[in-house]
């Protein structure tokens, strides 16, 4: 089988050092030793793993030994490979590098990369075509994009997204002929002045270019909605808030969309 596989674990042999775990597959397919060395170079090479070769998997850090995982099954140069969470382990700052890392790789091998994720950040930045998956039910399948202008049900809808989308059920929800209405966080208008919904704002977390509003909207219930950095609100502030209808998301009693 033409397949590599990287696991969410690693799975490198401790006793052996970086250059002989990648090497690994290629003397278990009989390859001869000059062949090996050079396919072990190039992996290194690529994957900025040249001055580590003679090290042990304990004495690197965690994106190094991932980097290692990815040279053994690059040295096979397969067909495709198959990624199962490989980042789950690593902190959110190396897990940041890593997908800029893989993304590159990608378009070094110009491989078929088939990625297993639950993080919707990691299939968003890097994936040119997603499979959402529900209980081994396939939910929607589409373009990053595809999936986060048009869900095609409400369990797509609260998954695409960071923040996640609000969901608004009753009377909000009825004004518009559906049984929930989504809306983004960043797809809402702000005013201390005039909106549809007033709301108190419980949390403002500001992040520099952007601030998150995490409010109570009367007759609507908790809301996310994403503010310019510079916004002047704080805790106890009241605001109000006017959906963007363009943007507004309609979802039947089946959970499914509606046509807009």
């Amino acid at each position: 089988r033409k397949l590599a596989m990287v696991f969410q674990s690693y799975a490198l042999y401790p006793h052996m050092t970086v250059a002989k775990n990648i090497a690994f597959p290629l003397k278990m397919a009989g390859e001869d030793q000059a062949t090996i060395d050079r396919k072990v170079k190039d992996a290194a090479r690529v994957l900025n793993l040249t001055n580590y070769l003679e090290r042990r998997p304990g004495q690197l850090s965690g994106g190094q030994r991932q980097r290692v995982a990815i040279g053994r099954a690059i040295v096979r140069q397969p067909s495709a490979f198959l990624f199962d969470e490989p980042l789950s382990n690593l902190d959110a700052a190396l897990r940041g590098t890593m997908r800029l890392e893989i993304s590159e790789l990608h378009h070094q091998l110009k491989t078929t990369m088939v990625y297993v994720t639950h993080d919707q950040v990691e299939a968003m930045t890097m994936a040119d075509k997603i499979v959402v998956l529900n209980a081994g039910n396939v939910e929607q399948v589409g373009s990053p994009m595809e999936l986060y202008k048009t869900p095609k049900n409400l369990f797509v809808a609260g998954f695409i997204g960071s923040p996640k989308m609000n969901l608004i059920e009753g009377a909000p929800a009825a004004k518009y002929g559906a049984r929930t209405v989504g809306i983004r966080p960043e797809h809402m208008n702000i005013s201390t002045t005039t909106g549809d919904w007033k709301a108190t704002v419980g949390v403002a977390e500001h992040l520099g270019s952007d601030t998150f509003l995490h409010v109570q909207a009367d007759g609507v219930g908790p809301l996310t909605v994403r503010a310019d950095g510079e916004l002047s609100v704080d805790h106890g502030d009241t605001i109000y808030l006017t959906p963007d209808k363009a943007k507004l998301h309609r979802f039947g009693a089946d959970g499914k969309a509606m046509m807009q």
